[in-house]
């Protein structure tokens, strides 16, 4: 595989002072030819070789580019592995690659067992299980737009289902929890906003640049605010949801109701969503107090059946 052979070429030139393109091809079975490729693909991701010609000559790495090998520990160099690993499943582009080429080209030979090891302890696949496809190339198109400074312009569902369009100076991927939001300048609101990558369509990348402003990181933690909204409501649940209920609350919070029930002490706002989440969980949840909470329910679920009965 070309990645494997060009990682093997950069821990070689590494190693030794310099090494001449035919001792390169005949330790990969490749032709000069091919090695004289490889060298530019290296130093078109960003690590400098250079050659001479002559008696003696062949490919040396710059001496100012090299790094001791000792500078990153086992657990620095396989929590580098990891993340750039993870990263590369959902944010695609040369630049992870060259990074992992890198990050692996400072890896001992003696070492390399114990370290991939230890990458491969944790593993982080941060792609969607289903869902809409457009996200991945929704994600490409936005970083386009972040390295040439260029508007976005796309259609947007807010909430309610309030469809608008936006014209908006890229500042941020972000990734909160399993959803990418891109935070920027947004010109019809003259603010900057958050959108989740999901609710865009015809997303397109214009010609007008603009000046990067200066921003403020997006608030992403609501945990404050959640504990002051929150209460605590009882329902019964069945235990063929225990699995999907202990999604939202410890099990600390649960306790057995004869052979097949649970009565959990829920986190609830009261809010669409809550009262949706709880809805999802069919006629195998229950809300027994409070009063009011039970009865905003029965009113939904006789709105649902009246609209199915029509």
């Amino acid at each position: 595989m070309k990645i494997d052979r060009l990682v093997s070429i950069i821990m070689i030139l590494l190693e030794k002072k310099r090494v001449g393109a035919q001792e390169l091809a005949d330790i990969f079975e490749v032709s000069p030819r091919t090695i004289y490729r490889d060298i530019d693909a290296i130093n078109m991701a960003g690590i400098p070789v250079r050659s001479t010609s002559g008696v003696g000559g062949g490919f040396e790495m710059m001496q100012a580019y090299k790094i001791d090998k000792k500078f990153f520990s086992a657990d620095d160099l396989s929590a580098l592995l990891m993340g750039l690993s993870s990263l590369s499943g959902i944010v695609r582009g040369d630049e992870v690659v060259h990074a992992l080429a890198k990050v692996k080209s400072v890896i001992p030979a003696e070492r390399a067992k114990e370290i991939e090891l230890k990458a491969n302890q944790i593993y982080i696949d941060l792609s969607q299980w289903a869902g809409t496809r457009r996200i991945q190339p929704y994600l490409e198109t936005v970083k386009s737009a972040l390295q040439e400074n260029r508007l976005l312009l796309f259609s947007y569902v807010a909430h309610h289902g309030k469809q608008t369009v936006r014209t908006v100076e890229p500042c941020q991927l972000v990734l909160k929890s399993h959803h990418w939001y891109l935070y920027g300048y947004c010109h019809a609101k003259k603010a900057f906003r958050l959108f989740r990558i999901s609710r865009m369509s015809n997303l397109k990348i214009q010609e007008e640049t603009f000046t990067p402003r200066t921003y403020q990181k997006p608030v992403l933690d609501f945990s404050d605010i959640l504990e002051n909204m929150q209460i605590k409501i009882k329902i019964r649940i069945h235990k063929s949801i225990l699995d999907r209920v202990l999604d939202y609350c410890p099990y600390e919070d649960f306790s057995e109701d004869g052979d097949a029930y649970y009565l959990v002490d829920f986190p609830f706002v009261e809010n669409d969503y809550h009262y949706d989440l709880l809805l999802g969980f069919g006629n195998k949840c229950e809300c027994l107090e409070p009063p009011h909470i039970r009865e905003n329910l029965k009113h939904r679920i006789h709105d649902l059946s009246l609209m199915y009965e029509k």
